[in-house]
């Protein structure tokens, strides 16, 4: 990836991650290498479209690999880079601040 980044590092995490889709592929991920049926399952609501687009953005800033093996069906796999695993620390913190959020303003957890 050889863009132009924002002076900002707050702006360069966004501008990396701030699809929403793209902070839960990178959820589900953390737990490991998935397939693509098993993303857009654990997602839900996202489109094939859509998901591919986001899955090509997220290879394209390195922060995930694509393996396609040489199989009828094609099976295709996604694993977090070192980098995109390096994101753990922020989503960790989005988890706590979420859950946090919504025990003031619901009661719920």
């Amino acid at each position: 990836m050889q863009k132009e980044l924002p002076a900002c590092p707050v702006e360069t995490t966004l501008m990396l991650i701030s699809d929403r889709w793209k902070v839960l592929i990178l959820r589900d991920l953390l737990d490991g290498t998935k397939r693509f049926g098993e993303l857009k399952k654990s997602i839900g609501s996202i489109t094939q479209k859509v998901l591919t687009a986001n899955l090509r953005s997220m290879e394209e800033c390195d922060l995930l690999t694509r393996k396609v093996y040489a199989e009828v069906p094609p099976r295709v796999e996604y694993t977090l880079t070192e980098t995109g695993y390096s994101l753990k620390p922020v989503l960790d913190a989005m988890t706590v601040w979420g859950t946090e959020y919504k025990k003031k303003y619901t009661g719920q957890v």
